[in-house]
């Protein structure tokens, strides 16, 4: 029996009560911690109660040359991460999925990387594709190269390559793992069909396989996308000096000798964090219909 929308509601509401404690935690220490930098970022001086609130810090952030630059590689690294993520991540999911022997075997060694921080993919990547790593002296020994010098700049890169490879490596299973679930849990008769009627594999997965994986695969995107946006570690370890990602130049800043570097950094911060949730809302607000299916509840 299907139980109407009203009964729905009713039985959403105990659970809404359940996780208030966790929600008042979580909100509180979030809200507290954005509150508090956005009070430093218009001006507040501590308990100095003669403050006067101003925009001065943001229309700094705003004409600096560095902060246009970090927002670039920014989003050129997350978009790329993004992208280059997603499409292997659904191309792994379609070869496990189609396995008939050692299914489970790939799908354990699929999320073997999942259990590795990422800081420590970033000192992997280092040690084995730095001009002096394992790769390119391996490399100049077998005489392919003439100087470990000569191996293609991989990491601390003006175009962060090696920074997006890193988050490949941990977020294309990810993708993976997720698309995995959703294919298993496709109707094969949708499929036998598409076949009866003729349908080549690429049909299949276009007019088939895609519209119902869709909402799923998007929503692990988008989780890559604004992680990836607001990284601090990778980007430190990986990246250059200039131009760096935005949560590398905001903690420079905030750590600078100079006090008066530290609104500035607070305010570029806080852009960071709207910037971020300014595509978590586009993607709330985006037709269901674009995406072939209603999008998860969750969202």
């Amino acid at each position: 029996m299907v139980k109407p929308p009203g009964d729905q509601r009713a039985t959403r509401a105990p659970t809404v009560l359940m996780l208030a404690p966790v929600l008042m935690v979580v909100v509180g220490l979030f809200g507290a911690g954005l509150g508090a930098a956005f009070l430093e970022s218009i001006g507040a001086e501590g308990a100095n109660p003669a403050w006067t609130p101003t925009a001065e810090h943001y229309l700094a952030v705003l004409r600096d040359r560095e902060f246009r630059a970090a927002l670039g590689l920014t989003f050129w690294i997350a978009t790329a991460t993004t992208l280059v993520s997603t499409v292997l991540g659904i191309a792994l999911a379609l070869i496990l999925v189609g396995l008939v022997r050692g299914r489970q075997t790939a799908y354990v060694l699929l999320q073997v990387p999942l259990g590795i921080p990422h800081l420590a993919i970033a000192v992997g990547f280092v040690t084995l594709l730095a001009p002096s790593g394992w790769v390119a002296r391996g490399m100049f020994a077998l005489g392919l190269i003439g100087a470990p010098s000569d191996f293609p700049a991989l990491v601390y890169d003006g175009y962060g390559i090696g920074i997006i490879l890193a988050y490949v490596v941990k977020e294309a299973p990810f993708v993976a793992v997720v698309s995995s679930a959703l294919l298993l849990r496709l109707d094969e008769e949708y499929l036998s069909v598409a076949r009866t009627l003729g349908a080549s594999s690429w049909q299949q997965f276009r007019h088939v396989t895609w519209p119902l994986i869709a909402p799923g695969v998007a929503s692990a995107a988008l989780m890559v996308f604004a992680f990836v946006f607001a990284a601090f570690d990778t980007p430190f370890l990986l990246g250059r000096p200039y131009p760096s990602m935005l949560s590398v130049v905001a903690q420079r800043r905030y750590l600078s000798i100079e006090l008066a570097d530290r609104p500035v950094a607070l305010a570029m911060a806080l852009i960071m964090t709207a910037l971020a949730a300014s595509v978590v809302w586009a993607y709330v607000r985006m037709p269901g219909s674009s995406l072939g299916r209603e999008r998860p509840a969750v969202f």
